[in-house]
């Protein structure tokens, strides 16, 4: 069919998600809007056309929560959902406590959720056999969709604001970029002028990216799904379903009654992934281009589990194999969708990698993105400029897609570590460092000690100030050598390998005004000052938080943290002048930053060069070249552990010799290895450093965080008005830090939360702010100089209050917890004074 000539935006794809946006886009103002697919509707043969429509509220993540919170809201408006309930069961001893923290997560994010027994379970579900497990999950509120009359739906109310145009049975064939920005999208039925295009078809998303020269890293992937029947329990069933789902958890299956059949899906089979471009086309296609031929022999071991599990259907004779596919979905690198206006090409949006579960919320709030930059539900972990470019390679998106795969139901712990594609981002100091027994966790690719097995006499030197954990849990992915090298840096002084920082060099004429627009802190300073500043949104959420050095007129050096890096540079580029009178050049692989902290910080480092590291010379926050070890390095005079010391940058290619210098010198003064965990966490939470991801997320605002600065600067900036708003009314939530009264378990064990626990009343009840935020833990870790286990939460105002007492869940146990700071003031070294000595 013809198509419009001219769009204000094109969404490409009509399954779940392009209907979503279509939808949302309208509502929010939109106007000819062109949905295109090269598939017949209602069922354009994507995965939203076979796939199994259910939907668990709970994810141990906040956002992918809040995602399908919201969906299932918009389902169930629509009149498209069926609540049915759902089960998740345990056969192991593991997964039952992995159950207590879904538990966990459900409570935190407002879920109903209960614990029950076997035969509870099989009173919900009888055809399940009570001997195969230890207890189960069972969350009342779990639906089943409709996901095809829902998008119908969707295009209906688009097309009745007059908004809408669809076109389905039109192949999408290029994508024009003139200057930068996407102008055109080329199809077999014409060409369509826009100024805007959402990719939102799913498995082929990468490759319509392409077209364009962007990049959507993501890799389709078969899940295997039969469906068997007729099953004689199910005979009388009037709709799609009686019985709630069943998540086989530990053998990575779900079991769910479709009508008179049972679907049984695994992604327990090894993993199966493949080319956008070799996905098969609609008439190539037996069923579907995403539902392709069963391979037999990757479900036979899951055919075996799942007639443990439910024998009197699958043991039936009368109950047969009715169809059976290897349908496609998409994987990512990380497990998160990817979302947002992409890096390489303006006004090209990616809504990829989306769940039925995710949809119509995903769909809301990236409508909502492009129409006011305020995204109600905060999508940063989901943000599609989150990659670098190593993360975009084939190599990378498969290597982790399939390590991913069979972690869907796994039980994954907060701190685990990729294992594959690593040692790819390797610090010039990563030879002398491995020699020490680095341990090493990786972030943006880097390879970064988080302790070192050289410390090891330490744990005498200390004792049981490292409090050690007795709980496999908590001692996984952990050493006490953490806390060791924590004490030693306080005690002494340490050295920090801080390489994944990411690096911007911002210049030209007009830096200063840019930067000035965009940061909350004023940055028109004197050359040579480092500038702290948090960047907001338009409605005053918190983007990011990072560091600025002045050094020139016309020079500045923005130091950020290598997670989000790539996010924050594609911040700044997106607001800079279009006049080109300021400039961004990403300096990330051309230095290695080294920190050096603690009391004896200042004698090691002055032992090194003949500048003058005196506090009078060289006061806190300021940053001036120094001269180490025959090195020119610039040295930066903060900290975020709360000590004495410098960011020290070197020229990467110099930064061995740079290193060896300070370790030689250091030697005299007690220096030892310290790793990122005690850099980011320990360190940081007895200062009560606040942490963008943690306590810092569009979530929650400047006055909430405790970072209200005493005046706000003249000059405007990014989301200034919404933060005079913000410090003209009472917070409806404050940060707070909270000790850890008495971690002994039930069993006489001692636990420690690692963060995203509930925070509750002594009696257990949820603790609910002004704008109907729970309070949870946003970060925990031990405390080795305070002696306590410290966690960070927002709180209602009544209990922010110094000395109230509350509970965190923990494991299905309730602990006591104390309010130990309200705000901003550090529970270590309150005054600051280790810090400016």
């Amino acid at each position: 069919m013809a198509v419009p000539d001219r769009a204000s935006v094109v969404v490409i794809g009509a399954g779940i998600v392009g209907n979503s946006m279509a939808y949302h886009l309208a509502r929010l103002g939109w106007r000819d809007i062109v949905l295109l697919d090269k598939g017949p509707l209602p069922n354009p043969g994507g995965s939203t056309g076979h796939a199994s429509n259910f939907i668990y509220l709970t994810d141990h993540s906040k956002e992918m929560t809040a995602f399908t919170v919201d969906s299932a809201r918009q389902y169930v408006e629509m009149g498209v959902a069926t609540q049915s309930g759902g089960l998740e069961v345990a056969r192991t001893a593991a997964r039952v406590e992995e159950l207590k923290r879904r538990m966990a997560s459900s409570h935190a994010w407002g879920i109903d959720a209960e614990l029950i027994s076997p035969a509870e379970a099989t009173r919900l579900v009888p055809y399940l056999d009570a001997n195969v497990i230890r207890g189960a999950f069972y969350a009342p509120g779990v639906l089943v969709v409709d996901s095809l009359r829902a998008g119908t739906i969707m295009r209906e109310r688009a097309q009745a604001l007059g908004a809408l145009t669809i076109a389905a049975g039109v192949e999408v064939t290029g994508l024009d970029v003139e200057h930068g920005r996407i102008r055109r999208v080329r199809t077999d039925g014409g060409d369509i002028e826009a100024d805007t295009v959402v990719i939102a078809c799913g498995v082929w998303s990468p490759r319509i990216a392409r077209m364009a020269g962007a990049s959507i890293p993501l890799t389709p992937a078969v899940h295997q799904m039969i469906s068997v029947g007729p099953v004689p329990l199910f005979a009388d069933t009037v709709g799609e379903i009686t019985f709630p789902i069943i998540r086989d958890m530990d053998t990575n299956m779900y079991e769910r009654q479709h009508g008179g059949d049972l679907e049984v899906g695994s992604y327990a089979h090894r993993p199966i992934l493949m080319d956008a471009d070799e996905i098969p086309s609609i008439a190539a296609s037996a069923l579907s281009p995403t539902e392709l031929p069963f391979t037999q022999d990757d479900f036979s071991l899951q055919m075996e589990q799942a007639l443990e599990l439910v024998p009197d259907i699958l043991g039936d004779e009368r109950v047969g194999i009715r169809h059976a596919i290897n349908g496609l979905l998409s994987l990512t690198p990380d497990g998160a969708p990817i979302l947002g206006q992409t890096p390489e090409v303006r006004g090209l949006w990616s809504v990829a990698a989306v769940w039925i579960k995710e949809g119509p919320g995903i769909g809301r709030t990236v409508a909502e993105w492009m129409t006011t930059g305020e995204p109600e539900i905060d999508p940063h972990g989901s943000d599609v400029a989150r990659f670098y470019d190593h993360q975009r390679t084939d190599h990378h998106i498969q290597a982790r897609a399939a390590e991913g795969y069979n972690k869907t139901y796994g039980i994954v712990h907060p701190m685990e570590q990729w294992a594959s594609n690593r040692d790819l981002r390797l610090s010039p100091m990563n030879g002398r460092e491995r020699d020490l027994g680095a341990v090493f966790f990786e972030t943006a690719g880097w390879e970064r000690p988080y302790w070192y097995e050289s410390n090891a006499p330490l744990l005498a030197e200390f004792g049981d100030r490292v409090m050690p954990r007795e709980a496999e849990w908590e001692a996984r992915w952990w050493s006490p050598l953490i806390n060791a090298e924590h004490l030693a840096l306080r005690e002494r002084v340490g050295i920090v390998d801080l390489s994944a920082f990411a690096i911007f060099d911002v210049t030209g004429p007009g830096a200063a005004a840019a930067l000035e627009h965009l940061c909350v802190a004023r940055i028109d300073v004197p050359v040579g000052r480092v500038i702290y500043t948090p960047l907001l949104n338009e409605a005053g959420g918190i983007y990011a938080d990072l560091t600025i050095m002045r050094l020139g007129e016309q020079h500045f050096r923005v130091v950020t943290g290598g997670g989000m890096g790539m996010r924050d540079k594609q911040w700044f580029v997106d607001h800079l002048p279009a006049d080109g009178s300021a400039q961004l050049f990403d300096a990330t692989g051309a230095w290695t930053t080294i920190g050096v902290w603690g009391p004896r910080a200042r004698d090691v480092v002055q032992a090194t060069t003949a500048a003058d590291m005196g506090h009078a010379a060289f006061p806190f926050a300021t940053c001036r070249p120094v001269d180490i070890g025959g090195v020119r390095t610039l040295a930066s005079r903060i900290s975020y552990v709360g000590e004495l010391g410098w960011e020290i940058h070197v020229p990467i290619e110099q930064g061995a010799r740079a290193w060896d210098t300070l370790w030689d010198a250091g030697q005299p003064h007690g220096l030892v290895p310290v790793g990122i965990g005690t850099y980011a966490v320990t360190a940081r939470l007895e200062k009560g450093y606040r942490a963008h991801g943690n306590e810092l997320e569009l979530d929650f605002d400047l006055v909430e965080a405790g970072m209200a600065r005493p005046t706000v600067k003249e000059a405007d900036f990014v989301g200034r008005a919404a933060y005079l708003k913000q410090r003209a009314t009472p917070p409806a939530a404050v940060l707070c830090t909270l000790t850890v009264d008495d971690p002994t378990s039930s069993s006489g064990v001692k636990r420690y939360m690692l963060g995203r626990e509930p925070i509750t009343t002594p009696d257990g009840k949820p603790l609910v702010d002004a704008k109907g935020r729970r309070s949870y833990a946003t970060s925990a870790g031990s405390g080795p100089s305070v002696g306590r286990h410290l966690l960070m939460s927002y709180l209602p105002p009544a209990q922010a209050v110094v000395g109230t007492r509350l509970q965190a869940e923990y494991f299905g146990e309730q602990y006591p917890v104390t309010v130990a700071v309200a705000g901003a003031t550090p529970l270590f070294d309150p005054g600051n004074e280790r810090i400016r000595s």
